[in-house]
């Protein structure tokens, strides 16, 4: 199922937008490799290059993602909705569809109008333009998220789970064949020599190491449960740990992060005003401005993603009610605060770490399912993914 969906995702990358001029887009995406477009159009799995059904990809719902989960501190209403279960997970998320369809209209009425007033090497990116050009293509690319939003959801009840993730993991891993030929282009042509480019290989052979050791790796809290008597029975006594991952947020910082730039980037970029040029030009990808706000949103999500998925209060409450404590440390709210001050460790590139992130994940997904259907001899065969000390 989980293959079927994301060759569904792959195709509808190469189903171009009615209306617009794929040649002369796709020369002048060429040349803009390492812009602000090459950035969007690798999370978009090359759907940009041509203005594909699919260009927008699926930042909108992770952008109304962030802005429900925001809200959730915020608003005592999302709140309760958070704390009410199954039920209030479905509101939130129905919550959060409306909201990819009202970003996604927006980005698609910018885009529209932002291609009528470009051209590239004499030739003008849209046919015929006008309302009815802007409104199919508004209505276009809205349609194309949010069929993208529910084939994530059917991969992540369906099939192996993190269908988001994965469509964005299927987007970026399905472009590396381009850089792999644009490598080899540039050997040919002597721009590149093979010594640099196998030192550059076992430079990222190292850093994709040191990304794995991080990601599995765990800082283990020691707890000591007491000895209680229930009945006839004696229960704890025993010694245990609480896991906690180094990088607690995993993947979820830099897709947030990214998320939120590219959204005022993106309606900038198809803008003739002079301040939204400005602003184009402020968040362009390896710029100061740009780096900078994107590190301190990737710390900041770090904080926050981690905030909200492992709540510290809730934790030493469970621990206090079985009788459970961290040696020195005083049950309640002491436990709490002790548990607060563990930060989570951050490393990585945006691509390589959502990539390297996503593939962890999806193999600890498989393992479980194997498992779950009683096929543990399949996995004992292999080094299972487990957590480093």
């Amino acid at each position: 199922m989980t293959f079927v969906l994301l060759a569904v995702y792959r195709i509808g990358v190469h189903v171009p937008t009615p209306g617009v001029n794929g040649n002369a887009l796709a020369n002048f995406m060429a040349s803009q490799a390492g812009s602000f477009f090459g950035f969007f159009d690798m999370f978009a799995g090359g759907g940009l290059e041509k203005l594909s059904v699919f260009a927008l990809g699926i930042m909108p719902y992770i952008s109304a993602s962030i802005i429900l989960q925001l809200l959730t501190v915020v608003v005592p209403t999302l709140e309760k909705l958070s704390k009410e279960g199954e039920s209030g997970r479905r509101k939130i998320t129905q919550y959060t569809r409306y909201g990819t369809v009202i970003i996604s209209l927006i980005q698609g009425i910018g885009i529209a109008i932002g291609l009528e007033q470009m051209s590239g090497g004499g030739s003008r990116f849209v046919y015929n333009p006008g309302w009815g050009f802007r409104l199919q293509t508004m209505l276009t690319l809205t349609a194309g998220t949010s069929f993208l939003m529910w084939l994530g959801e059917q991969i992540t009840e369906k099939g192996i789970g993190n269908g988001i993730s994965l469509i964005i993991f299927s987007g970026i891993v399905a472009r590396l064949w381009n850089a792999v030929a644009g490598t080899v282009t540039l050997v040919n042509a002597g721009t590149l020599n093979w010594f640099l480019v196998i030192l550059i290989m076992a430079v990222m052979f190292c850093v994709v190491a040191f990304i794995i050791y991080m990601e599995t790796s765990q800082r283990r809290i020691p707890v000591q449960y007491a000895k209680r008597v229930v009945g006839r029975k004696m229960y704890g006594g025993q010694s245990t740990h609480l896991p906690l991952k180094i990088n607690q947020a995993g993947v979820i910082p830099p897709i947030f992060a990214s998320a939120i730039l590219m959204f005022p980037a993106t309606i900038s970029n198809f803008s003739q005003n002079y301040y939204m040029k400005m602003v184009s030009s402020i968040l362009r990808p390896g710029g100061f401005a740009y780096e900078l706000l994107y590190v301190g949103l990737i710390i900041f999500f770090c904080f926050f993603y981690t905030a909200i998925t492992f709540n510290v209060d809730n934790v030493s409450d469970n621990m206090k009610k079985y009788g459970g404590y961290i040696p020195g440390i005083r049950p309640g709210k002491k436990t709490a605060d002790y548990l607060e001050k563990i930060v989570p460790f951050y490393f990585g590139g945006t691509a390589l770490l959502i990539v390297i992130g996503v593939s962890l994940d999806t193999i600890q997904q498989i393992e479980s399912h194997l498992i779950l259907r009683h096929y543990d001899g399949l996995v004992k065969k292999t080094a299972r993914m487990k957590g480093r000390r």
